[in-house]
This record gives C-alpha cells, sequence and structure tokens, in this order.
C-alpha cells in the first residue's frame, strides 16, 4: 500500500515519489546516466516491447525523473506524469500530442507570451485554427467551440492579468463538444487549485515557478489521467525530445516538499501587500484573487484553496511610470518568471508579453502600467517598504480643471 493514500497534502508534498532503493536512501538518487545496461537480447527486446518493465535510455525514462513525476501526479491527483526540460516544452508537446491539421483550439486570451506565440506563429502554421476568448466569460469560451474544436485551452488566474476562470463549468462544454480541457495551474500550483478534480482532462505547469520554488531550475511537467492518454503523451514528447535531466528531476522533487508551507507564506504576504496597495494613492487598480474587488472574486473562493502569491496592479502614470518602478525597485528583484521564494517585479508591456503587440496586449487586458509583482517569503514589511520608496518617485499628471 501506498504510503500516501489517505494522508494529507501537506504530507504528501513530503513523501510523494519516494520508492524503496537498494540501500534504503531517504530521497531518491540521482541516477546521472544517459543509458542503461541489458541483461542480455531478449531483455533489450522485451523492453523495447514494452513486455517488462525498466529503464532503456534517459530521453525515455530515468528513475529519478519518475519519481519526481509520480510525486506530482499524486500532487495533483492524476494517473501519471510526464517531465519536460521546460514549460514550454509541456506545452508544444501537448499540443502536437492532441492536434493535426484541420483542428481547433479554443485559448485564453490572457496565456503566457510564448503560449501565445507559439499558437499564432507555429501551430497556426501546421493548419490549426486558433481562436482566443477572454475566458473570464463562460459565454465567451461557449460561443467559441466549433465542431472541429479538440482543445480549449485555460490559464487561470490568467497571466499576467490574474483573471480567473470557471473550471468546471468549462469543463462541460469542453465535454459536450468532445474536446478536451487543458488547463496551465502554473499560477496556484496543486496546492491551491487541482483542476483535474474540476473536470480538466491534463494539468501542464511550468515547473521553474512555484513547484520547485527556488529560481534554480528550468522545468515543465504535464499531467494526465488515463494510461492510454500517458501512453500517447510519451510517444510524443520521447520523439520531440524534450525532457527532463535526472538532475533537475532531483532539484524539482526536493522542491515540492516544502511547496506546502511555501504556499502558505506566498498567499499570506500577498493578500497583506494586495490590501495595502489598493489604498494607495499612484495605484490605479489591484487584480488579486484574495481581493473582493477582483471581479471574479466568488469563483476563485470556490475552485482555490488560497489566492496565490501573484498580485498585478495599475500604475498611474502609464509606460513611464511603470519603468520609473522597475528602475528604482532594490529589495525586490527586477526579473522575469515568478514563483521563487525571493519577490520578483516586472513590466509585462515592455518584457515577457513584449512581442504580443500593443493592439494584442490590449485586448488580453495588458495595460501600459501593468505590473506583474511575484511576492516572496521575505518578510512582508520589506517588501511594502520597498515598493513605497518605488512608488515615491512617480510623477501623476494631475487633469487640468476648467
Amino acid at each position: 500500500m501506498s504510503k500516501t493514500k489517505n494522508i494529507h497534502f501537506d504530507s504528501k508534498c513530503v513523501h510523494a515519489g519516494i520508492d524503496d532503493y537498494e540501500f534504503g536512501p531517504v530521497v531518491p538518487p540521482i541516477y546521472q546516466t544517459s543509458t542503461f545496461k541489458f541483461e542480455n537480447a531478449k531483455h533489450g527486446a522485451d523492453l523495447f516491447k514494452g513486455e517488462r518493465e525498466g529503464y532503456i535510455y534517459s530521453r525515455m525514462g530515468n528513475p529519478t525523473v519518475e519519481a519526481m513525476e509520480n510525486a506530482i501526479a499524486k500532487l495533483e491527483d492524476g494517473h501519471k506524469a510526464l517531465g519536460c526540460a521546460s514549460g514550454m516544452a509541456a506545452i508544444s508537446t501537448t499540443f502536437f500530442a492532441l492536434l493535426k491539421a484541420g483542428d481547433h483550439v479554443v485559448c485564453s486570451k490572457a496565456v503566457y507570451g510564448p503560449t501565445n506565440t507559439l499558437l499564432n506563429n507555429i501551430v497556426s502554421q501546421l493548419g490549426i485554427e486558433v481562436t482566443f476568448v477572454d475566458a473570464s466569460y463562460n459565454d465567451e469560451i461557449k460561443a467559441a467551440i466549433k465542431p472541429n474544436t479538440k482543445v480549449v485551452y485555460i490559464e487561470t488566474p490568467g497571466n499576467p492579468t490574474l483573471c480567473v476562470a470557471d473550471l468546471e463549468t468549462i469543463a462541460k462544454y469542453t465535454h459536450l463538444a468532445n474536446a478536451l480541457l487543458v488547463v496551465d495551474n502554473t499560477f496556484m500550483s496543486p496546492a491551491l487549485q487541482q483542476p483535474l478534480k474540476l473536470g480538466a482532462d491534463v494539468v501542464i505547469h511550468s515547473m521553474t515557478k512555484f513547484l520547485n520554488g527556488h529560481a534554480d531550475v528550468v522545468a515543465g511537467i504535464i499531467v494526465v489521467n488515463d494510461e492510454n492518454t500517458y501512453k500517447h503523451f510519451r510517444k510524443t514528447l520521447n520523439q520531440l525530445g524534450g525532457t527532463i535531466d535526472p538532475f533537475n528531476a532531483f532539484l524539482v522533487h526536493r522542491g515540492i516538499k516544502t511547496l506546502s508551507i511555501r504556499m502558505q507564506r506566498h498567499c499570506e504576504n500577498a493578500q497583506v501587500i494586495a490590501e495595502w496597495l489598493e489604498q494607495h494613492p499612484k495605484i490605479e487598480w489591484v487584480k488579486f484573487p484574495g481581493l473582493e474587488s477582483h471581479p471574479r472574486y466568488e469563483i476563485g473562493k470556490r475552485q482555490h484553496y488560497g489566492p496565490g502569491g501573484m498580485i498585478t496592479f495599475e500604475l498611474k502614470g502609464g509606460f513611464d511610470a511603470g519603468e520609473t518602478v522597475m528602475n528604482i525597485v532594490k529589495f525586490c528583484q527586477l526579473a522575469v518568471s515568478l514563483g521563487g521564494v525571493e519577490t520578483l517585479v516586472q513590466h509585462p508591456a515592455s518584457m515577457t508579453h513584449l512581442t504580443m503587440g500593443k493592439e494584442m496586449r490590449a485586448e488580453a487586458g495588458i495595460t501600459e502600467g501593468l505590473v506583474r509583482l511575484s511576492v516572496g517569503i521575505e518578510n512582508v514589511n520589506d517588501i511594502i517598504k520597498d515598493l513605497e520608496q518605488a512608488l515615491e518617485q512617480i510623477e501623476v499628471k494631475e487633469e487640468a480643471h476648467v
């Protein structure tokens, strides 16, 4: 019997994916090998035919990688998982596994910039149609689904606008059309949201972010619900070659041991900062799932176990104000990515979503003064102090009164 059965989530973070290895290590050893020896010719043949369990070549499977995959599959309440070399490797593998020429994808407008670029510049060139919608509105998704729709792809909360999608309702619309719901769960992690329980068919993460949590790994994961889907995805991933290496898998597995406790601190800090920002005179608005002012606050309460560690806010003063804050912050680090123990801040219009273009950014709700804050686990007062000194430098032009 699995020792992770019928235990709490925070205990699963510590124990999931830990099997019995030779010599009894407490953590899985790093199998830093490219290939594995066969006992004889028949053993090798049986492995290639899938008639025996074992390992052939680390691109096709590795014990260290499998331990990490099993751990995250358990955290997401899925069947199995596939470790990838990056979040984009997980996303591209998913699209190539599920789509062919003539198919149609419905996708959130607010998604990670490279996801948008992949769909517009590569997937669309393969004869696959893509429709972008505001996933906050169920009716938009329902209206966008066509007879040839095969995938509905949702990122919730969306990047970087933190729009929240109603996954249970979207899953119903998707399945009525015999399509599959794919959810990017990077911003929440399984500690705060478990899309498979809400009706999703496939869950994706950039493990670079909250799952690893220490800004020292680039990796992705795909979690699926059944064996047939797993085998199909495994063949696709093996052929595309975007598999994770054993050492990075080891680091991610180590990182998820503290996932539950880290997410608690991320949520606590972000709630305090969001409430402080909402009262600041140089802030136009704040989007954070834990604020009652969030337009999908009630949906978030229903499907989240916590509000997360991501905050989006609009600076009075627009693009220039955004540049000013980026150049002045000291404690908060100016960098892309998110989900690490350190607080990171960035300006999407000039950084992660630059390639989308101004018009498409505007359609996705990415305004010129929008700032994305990935709240770390430091003392919250140190984060606020740094934001305060940066905001003090913004010059907001008052409208003339006549």
